[in-house]
């Protein structure tokens, strides 16, 4: 007889710092179907631990636009509210040896890096290899060869692509707890995937490189390690991904315009994407 999946939990875990777009529509269906496909369950995760940037309000429309897409899950709790699970995640790194705290600036950062990583200038490790006292105006930074000769050689799967081997060291020393805000988004996914029991990490192609840190932070915390499955984004007629920052439509503004939510995500489910909109998956995956 032919084995059965198990019950896969899933989550989409938006920032409230502006309206939902089709991308993000395509990427709750993606990890609602891929839940529900197995019997599953489809968790609604608030990450708001973004500063002033962060507005509950949108809490609210964004369940709205969820449902109007005829979609159904269980929110669990919110980002805010789990501030002290990442602190005993970043106190655990910190006994271990693995934690250094940072004063650098971006600009400094910008001036002095000769790499470029896949967020953008690599550190150069200056508060590394001369350290500056800790305190409430500094970050805190992994490091990285300290954390990759502790957890040795690490695999992880995507249900796309396969077996991969983990390749942190192309972040470089990430931070993981920062300034302006309690846990990255790095330390902070990772901490909340296992406590809300996700074992299927659905997300964007994008975020395909994140994950190689996410494996090696579970590691080091001892975490279980799920699947993933990195879906294409959605992309317009200029070949950029779209996004917030860039005035993509929102979803709250379709809803109200009397656009019909299961249409759009039926489409979604047939390939039949809008015009001018197209899922890809060309992202640069290399180191």
């Amino acid at each position: 007889m032919p084995r059965h999946e198990s019950p896969v939990v899933t989550r989409f875990a938006p920032s409230p710092n502006g309206p939902l777009h089709l991308g993000h529509a395509w990427a709750a269906i993606v990890a609602h179907d891929r839940a529900r496909k197995s019997g599953g369950t489809f968790l609604l995760r608030i990450e708001d631990i973004d500063g002033a940037r962060s507005r509950l309000d949108l809490a609210a429309q964004f369940r709205a636009d969820l449902a109007w897409l005829g979609l159904s899950w269980r929110e669990v709790t919110l980002q805010s509210q789990r501030i002290d699970r990442y602190a005993q995640a970043a106190d655990a790194l910190r006994a271990a040896g693995l934690l250094y705290p940072c004063r650098c600036t971006r600009a400094q950062i910008a001036a002095t890096a000769t790499v470029q990583g896949p967020d953008g200038p690599l550190y150069p490790g200056t508060c590394r290899r001369d350290p500056v006292p800790p305190g409430p105006d500094v970050a805190w930074r992994l490091d990285m060869a300290r954390a990759m000769a502790l957890a040795g050689p690490l695999a992880w799967e995507d249900e796309r692509r396969g077996v991969q081997h983990a390749r942190p060291e192309m972040f470089g020393d990430v931070v993981l707890w920062r300034k302006d805000a309690p846990a990255s988004y790095h330390l902070a996914a990772t901490v909340d995937d296992a406590a809300d029991g996700v074992n299927v990490v659905t997300r964007g192609i994008d975020l395909f490189r994140a994950t190689h840190v996410h494996r090696l932070l579970q590691a080091l915390l001892g975490l279980p390690v799920p699947r993933w499955h990195h879906h294409p984004v959605l992309v317009g007629p200029d070949g950029r991904k779209l996004a917030k920052r860039r005035d993509a439509r929102g979803l709250v503004e379709r809803r109200l315009a009397g656009e019909n939510g299961h249409d759009i995500a039926d489409a979604f489910r047939v390939g039949l994407f809008d015009t001018g909109l197209c899922p890809s998956d060309a992202i640069d995956l290399s180191p």
